[in-house]
């Protein structure tokens, strides 16, 4: 059979250049390939919103496909089935004539079938001597065989897409558990910190999830969701280790008075402010100071800082540090306060607000200033960097530049 002949339709259908180029790649199929054509139609069925094809334009599919006679498509054995309407209407559960001619439109269109139509438009076929079909007019399955492959990779391609949305999904759920309950344990146990402003930013993004979400809606919140729960578990740390740091200061203050009684005289006593000093410079060691977020995150929150690493690129926390320490200068803030900044928060961390500085620089008189004022309410536990982090983030994506101006900003931006 010479199943790769470019046909055109009988009657008043028109034939488009995208069925001509379907007709002329099945001419192509390899002698000998065979497909096993239940799972040809599986894998269709997979990728069905790839192909564009409704449900019911593959249950007419599957009731062409039941009057090949073998379970594996083979040019040797032809690719044309020829039934009647009213044949593939039995067999696809009954479906109306109309709406049959219109699912068969559809999977022409789709490239799943082609039209092989006689020159009045009847479906037979012609047999030989010997009762063999010699010719066939109807439906080629032509295009099953020629494209076996590629539906087999979409369908593996749309299975992977829905294990991706799944597991997003379930990642996010799990997320907002966290962070539901981690805020109402807060709350009730009257932990220390602003939870009504951290309580809008989780109702603001939960708020975020569409009806019908994709994988990148749910990635970007998911994202977004997971900072907040990293913030909360941030500050309720801080407030843990400066209330286990308060108590051991005040137990070795007394152990120390009671084991030096002879000596009480001979020592003049600290002031209120030098013990809070003290307290301040050491009862934060770094490695307890504000956790850390991936370098991915806060690039893509901060995307200026890369302009000022080595090779105009920032590509590994030492780059970031390198940068910051020329933004510092650039932006005028000193040595002292970065150096502050740096023993309370830790270097890397400081870097980043340094980064974050950079981005709203156009809304900060004295970046100098701003910088101590956030290192104070670091050193006092009440700032960490994934608000700032977050709402930088959803400035850049809302204004689809780098830097996103004119956006309201949280975690001390304004």
């Amino acid at each position: 059979m010479q199943v790769g002949n470019v046909t055109t339709p009988f009657g008043r259908r028109s034939v488009t250049l995208a069925q001509i180029k379907g007709q002329m790649r099945t001419a192509e199929i390899k002698a000998g390939k065979r497909a096993d054509k239940w799972k040809v139609f599986r894998d269709a069925c997979e990728a069905r919103v790839v192909l564009g094809v409704q449900d019911r334009a593959l249950a007419v599919l599957d009731a062409l496909l039941t009057f090949y006679p073998d379970n594996e498509l083979s040019e040797d054995r032809g690719l044309v089935v020829f039934p009647s309407n009213d044949q593939l209407s039995v067999r696809a559960h009954g479906i109306a004539g109309t709406t049959l001619r219109r699912h068969l439109a559809a999977l022409v269109d789709a490239g799943l079938i082609q039209r092989k139509d006689s020159a009045n438009g009847k479906r037979y076929a012609r047999k030989d001597e010997t009762g063999g079909i010699e010719e066939a007019f109807g439906f080629s399955l032509a295009p099953l065989l020629a494209r076996a492959e590629e539906l087999a990779h979409a369908a593996q391609q749309v299975a992977a897409e829905r294990k991706r949305f799944r597991v997003t999904k379930e990642a996010l759920s799990i997320c907002r558990r966290d962070v539901r309950k981690l805020i109402s344990a807060a709350v009730e146990e009257g932990a220390a910190g602003d939870w009504g402003h951290i309580e809008e930013m989780f109702l603001g993004l939960t708020g975020r999830i569409p009806r019908t979400p994709t994988v990148a809606d749910l990635h970007q919140i998911l994202e977004e969701m997971e900072m907040l729960r990293e913030e909360i578990i941030n500050r309720l740390e801080m407030q843990e280790n400066s209330e286990t740091m308060g108590s051991n200061a005040v137990q070795n203050e007394r152990h120390i008075q009671n084991s030096n009684t002879e000596s009480s005289n001979e020592l003049e006593p600290s002031s209120g402010d030098e013990q809070g000093e003290k307290l301040h410079r050491t009862g934060r060691p770094k490695s307890e100071a504000i956790k850390a977020f991936p370098l991915g995150m806060v690039l893509k929150a901060c995307p200026e800082i890369n302009d000022y690493g080595p090779d105009g690129a920032v590509e590994s926390w030492r780059d970031l540090m390198s940068a910051a320490v020329v933004v510092r200068s650039m932006l005028g803030v000193s040595p002292s306060a970065y150096q502050d900044a740096c023993e309370v928060m830790g270097q890397a961390n400081a870097a980043v607000a340094v980064a974050c500085i950079l981005e709203r620089a156009g809304h900060i008189n004295n970046a100098g200033g701003y910088l101590r004022d956030l290192t104070r309410k670091a050193a006092r536990g009440e700032f960490s960097l994934g608000p700032m982090l977050m709402a930088l983030m959803r400035a850049n994506q809302d204004t689809g530049r780098k830097v996103g101006s004119g956006a309201v900003i949280v975690g001390g931006f304004r």
